[in-house]
């Protein structure tokens, strides 16, 4: 893992996301519970070619501290502001790590001719009034081929990083973020608990059904991009003996600011807490 940049931020830093930020992305920003948090280091990083982002408390290492793997939604990127105020939650808060990818096509990540034909045929297919979850779905699906493996070497890198001893691995992705997340954590062990949500096509039901671990999903009733019955099967084919539905009225972008308080509340349960800085 080849880190290209490190900079510390003071924990007390505002983050408030943009206009065009993706409203389910971000967490609305409130006091630590401790009296004085930890300062943020953020470093960003290349893997096999892969641009990412690796957060965590000032001073700290890597061992035995639990992980959030953030996704980000369809159109974002691992910088964008709902990934930025929740990883710095992550760290500040609960003394986690947390990383962010780039998922393929976003961000600094190149476009294939695919990726630029899909931009082109969903504007039509929008300008046209014509539905477009099932294209979305298709489009997304091809993506997270290429993505799963990318997060697993990147897992790889940070247990290495960390000696060997990574603590417990928590993802949290929305919309594309689940699309990718989904297959994850079907297929690696070393995730402990997801949340996932605003995602729901046939083609997910398979690897939904081999994800084992305690699963928060949300699920928006008015959702516009994702039918609502794709999304009840997703989340009925998941093979969590743990698994709760959260759904709520409203869009694709209408998630409350309390569902993603439960998450993270969610993730605590799992993952558990961490001093910050240990050397």
């Amino acid at each position: 893992m080849h880190f290209t940049s490190d900079f510390t931020s003071d924990s007390s830093a505002d983050f408030t996301p943009d206009s065009s930020a993706d409203s389910s992305a971000g967490f609305t920003p409130g006091a630590a519970p401790d009296a004085s948090p930890p300062a943020v280091t953020q470093r960003g990083f290349v893997l096999d070619g892969v641009p990412g982002v690796l957060w965590q408390p000032a001073g700290s290492s890597l061992r035995a501290r639990p992980l959030v793997l953030l996704g980000h939604g369809g159109g974002q990127h691992k910088l964008g502001p709902g990934v930025v105020e929740r990883a710095h939650r992550c760290v500040t808060r609960y003394g986690w790590a947390a990383v962010s990818l780039d998922a393929p096509g976003h961000g600094e990540r190149e476009r294939t001719a695919q990726d630029e034909r899909f931009a082109t045929e969903i504007g039509q297919l929008l300008a046209a009034g014509r539905p477009i979850s099932a294209w979305v779905a298709r489009h997304t699906a091809a993506l997270a081929e290429r993505a799963v493996p990318e997060w697993r070497a990147v897992l790889d890198a940070l247990e290495e990083e960390a000696d060997g001893e990574l603590g417990p691995v928590g993802y949290w992705g929305l919309s594309l973020g689940s699309v990718i997340g989904i297959p994850l954590a079907a297929a690696d062990s070393r995730i402990a608990a997801a949340v996932f949500g605003l995602t729901g096509h046939a083609s997910q039901v398979e690897a939904a059904r081999r994800v084992g671990v305690p699963v928060e999903f949300l699920i928006q009733w008015d959702d516009e991009l994702v039918p609502r019955e794709g999304a009840l099967a997703v989340f009925g084919a998941l093979g969590s003996a743990e698994k709760t539905l959260h759904a709520n009225p409203g869009g694709h972008l209408a998630v409350p600011d309390f569902e993603l308080d439960s998450s993270e509340s969610f993730l605590l349960r799992r993952l558990g807490r961490k001093a910050g800085a240990d050397g």
